[in-house]
């Protein structure tokens, strides 16, 4: 057995929703570094074709795609945009998501004083964000017999935090999904096609930034909180989710499907005491 090789996604074609921010951003640049052709999806087009840019310029072969993953047509054509310029897709990163300042709780807001149109966009932009992806891209990997999806969760997916209810719910909703459609496509069309998830905890992105550090860079009071309360005594890096999605969209986990593989410095298993 050549352990290494198990890892090598050489030549394969790889689309990440959501690749223009942070963390996706991150996961692209490495799939691309890791000898994928990657397609960079995201709604700003300036944002997609700079991590274009970004990627190209480290060696990689990219491409950027801008649409919205909450739109059927956009969808269908990053597909076709795809397909052209690369012949098939092996590998789909839903990463696209983020959380609504209005659908979350605070000192000066209740449960009850949620807007609700503000917490069917977070349902819609995490969840159903997820599953349009996965059914336009998810066809043609049934087609070819073979694929690998990654679902981006998140650690507030397995036990809801104070104020963000909308976001830690849609974020469940993402966990059950992924292991219906792991099923789903591995009894339906091929044991070649896996679906699994990450789930990040902690990791300084645009949309948490301001929530967890000062301007100063100290922690907030609710950063703090989350840094006492992760074993690894600090919020995780970019970087450090790479390990878990090469693995998963590599030879290496191929006898592993629906499972969500937790990335947060151990914060689930404390208990706090």
């Amino acid at each position: 057995m050549q352990v290494y090789e198990q890892f090598n996604i050489k030549d394969r074609t790889a689309l990440v929703t959501g690749g223009s921010g942070v963390l996706c951003g991150t996961m692209a640049r490495a799939l691309a570094q890791a000898g994928c052709r990657v397609a960079v999806l995201g709604r700003t087009p300036a944002k997609v074709e700079a991590m274009v840019e970004t990627i190209r310029s480290e060696g990689g072969d990219a491409i950027g795609v801008a649409a919205d993953v909450l739109s059927v047509e956009d969808m269908e054509r990053a597909r076709d945009e795809v397909l052209e310029a690369f012949g098939r897709i092996d590998i789909l990163v839903n990463g696209a998501g983020g959380n609504h300042p209005d659908a979350t709780t605070g000192p000066d807001k209740t449960f009850f004083d949620l807007d609700i149109e503000a917490v069917r966009h977070v349902f819609d932009l995490n969840l159903v964000g997820t599953i349009l992806p996965s059914k336009i891209i998810g066809a043609e990997m049934a087609k070819q017999g073979s694929g690998a999806i990654v679902n981006i969760s998140s650690a507030a997916s397995f036990h809801p935090m104070t104020r963000v209810v909308s976001y830690a719910a849609a974020k469940a909703g993402v966990n059950n999904f992924t292991e219906w459609l792991a099923t789903y496509m591995a009894k339906e069309y091929s044991p070649n096609i896996r679906v699994n998830a990450i789930a990040p905890g902690f990791f300084i992105a645009d949309q948490n930034r301001a929530l967890l550090l000062q301007p100063d860079g100290q922690y907030t009071a609710r950063g703090q909180q989350i840094v006492d309360h992760t074993p690894l005594g600090r919020f995780g890096e970019a970087e450090e989710l790479v390990g878990a999605l090469i693995w998963l969209v590599s030879d290496a986990s191929r006898f592993v499907t629906g499972s969500v593989v937790v990335v947060d410095g151990g914060f689930r298993a404390y208990t706090g005491v």
